[in-house]
């Protein structure tokens, strides 16, 4: 009698491919695709919106039987052109890194290894735990410090403020909570808006965080912040952290880091350094001798994907104390208990430094740029987007129907348009007008924000790719469009009746 005790009861099914030839075929077209999206960047439009075809499949009922692999591919491949456009060298918007070819094979080998890097002790947790070393060198942080891989800078903010926080309160906050210690914390009104979503998170409400005015170099008023922390301190609350920014997001300013270091001590603050993108300025002979002040700090919250041209998504949180920083969120229930061997071993794990235990191999590829490339290289690039930048502003002064409306500080260069004679609010609407032709007809993508209450194109350049003639092919078409029938209307459109 045959045994068929152990047999499945059903035909034994899985996720593998039947054929593995033709899937790595397969896979070798979905390869050649991406690379070949990525090697025609200078090319082409900057941004084009997604056709309403591809809108209308991408609203397809979630399907029973799969489309198989050939089907799901081609649906891929029809994306890779519909992009946000910040691989272009004239992908100016907001602060988005460029990308490199190379990390497209870092997320390749992560793919395919699928680890959890929330903990346990395999070769994903050592990768990440050279690259925190390598960050601590990089911005001469003590031995001592702790720091991990996040999504970005909005997340490494979280981590930064609730290390803080906790630490104010010895820790007592992890389970009490925060209610009636009256906490504060200070910022520059040019601040990310990530500082208060932070101070919203870990539930000191938005209210404790004093925004404080910027100087006419748009850095943060230390009078400013010196009479708002007496003030608060008068009335019986409880100051505990200081925010500057190293590169603000509208213009690129980076705040007096000493001064704030300095005044941190004295007041026994902690300090903070927004530095998403700015931060990566040490890597620059131009621009690293305006950021020693990040030495000092007690933390700092930064983005590969920004100037290190790392892959969306990697960000970084660095917290100068390991103990405070552990102390914050380390929670080990039974099943994460650590061990000195096996595979419950390489304590501690990176799940007690933040909030998530399920965590992917980010690491590798910021691990990959900065091996393959060193930060030389990768300083170099910083330096040349700080030249464009100021060669920018140079040309805005000098063009007529121009006007500057911010020093150039970093990499960023705000203007306008303007025309003699005409109020505000149609320059407002005229200028909204240019960067939204610019984007639609796919010559650039800038982005818009406002500077002492007017409209300014704001142009930052964080892409390894950019040349001088991009920048002189953006002035070229803003002149163009200025003067086209598109937003001649929106100006009849704006005047006051």
């Amino acid at each position: 009698m045959t045994d068929t005790s152990h047999e499945e009861p059903t035909p034994q099914v899985s996720l593998d491919p039947d054929d593995w030839d033709a899937f790595r075929a397969q896979a070798q077209r979905m390869l050649d695709a991406a690379i070949d999206r990525m090697q025609a960047s200078r090319q082409g439009r900057v941004w084009t919106e997604l056709p309403a075809e591809i809108k209308d499949t991408l609203k397809a009922p979630l399907p029973r039987e799969g489309w198989g692999t050939d089907d799901v591919i081609g649906r891929m491949e029809a994306l890779l052109p519909y992009g946000a456009g910040n691989t272009n060298p004239r992908f100016f918007g907001w602060v988005h890194g460029s990308g490199t070819p190379s990390n497209i094979l870092a997320e390749m080998a992560a793919s395919s290894m699928n680890a959890n890097v929330g903990g346990r002790d395999h070769g994903a947790i050592y990768v990440e735990k050279q690259v925190i070393r390598w960050c601590r060198e990089l911005f001469a942080f003590p031995e001592t410090a702790s720091g991990i891989v996040v999504s970005g800078t909005s997340m490494a903010t979280i981590i930064a403020i609730k290390v803080a926080r906790d630490a104010r309160l010895d820790f007592a906050s992890r389970k009490a909570g925060v209610c009636g210690h009256g906490l504060v914390g200070y910022t520059s009104t040019e601040a990310h808006s990530c500082v208060a979503r932070a101070f919203d998170l870990v539930g000191l409400g938005t209210d404790a965080l004093r925004r404080i005015p910027a100087n006419d170099r748009l850095e943060i008023d230390m009078d400013a912040l010196k009479a708002a922390i007496a003030q608060d301190r008068a009335a019986g609350l409880t100051p505990f952290v200081v925010v500057g920014t190293a590169g603000t997001v509208n213009v690129g300013a980076i705040d007096p880091l000493d001064q704030l270091a300095d005044l941190a001590k004295d007041e026994n603050l902690w300090f903070h350094i927004d530095g998403a993108f700015g931060a990566l300025g040490v890597l620059s002979e131009r621009v690293r001798g305006r950021l020693t002040g990040i030495r000092r700090a007690d933390s700092l919250a930064f983005d590969f994907h920004k100037w290190m041209h790392v892959n969306y998504d990697a960000g970084f949180a660095l917290i100068r104390d390991e103990v405070l920083h552990r102390a914050a969120f380390t929670d080990r229930p039974d099943y994460l208990k650590a061990k000195d061997r096996g595979l419950a071993g390489g304590n501690p794990w990176p799940v007690e430094y933040g909030p998530e235990l399920s965590r992917g191999f980010r690491a590798l590829k910021v691990w990959a740029q900065l091996a393959e490339f060193g930060t030389d290289r990768l300083g170099q690039m910083i330096t040349r987007n700080c030249d464009q930048a100021a060669y920018l502003g140079e040309q805005v002064a000098s063009t007529p129907g121009l006007e500057l409306l911010a020093p150039v500080a970093l990499n960023i260069c705000c203007f306008r348009h303007v025309v003699d004679g005409l109020p505000g609010p149609v320059l407002d609407a005229m200028n909204d007008e240019i960067v939204i032709q610019l984007q639609e007809q796919g010559i650039a993508a800038p982005s818009t924000t406002q500077l002492h209450g007017r409209t300014a194109i704001r142009v930052n350049i964080t892409n390894h790719r950019t040349a001088r003639k991009d920048l002189d092919i953006l002035l070229r078409e803003i002149v163009r469009i200025a003067a086209s029938p598109e937003v001649a209307a929106v100006r009849e459109a704006a005047r006051p009746a």
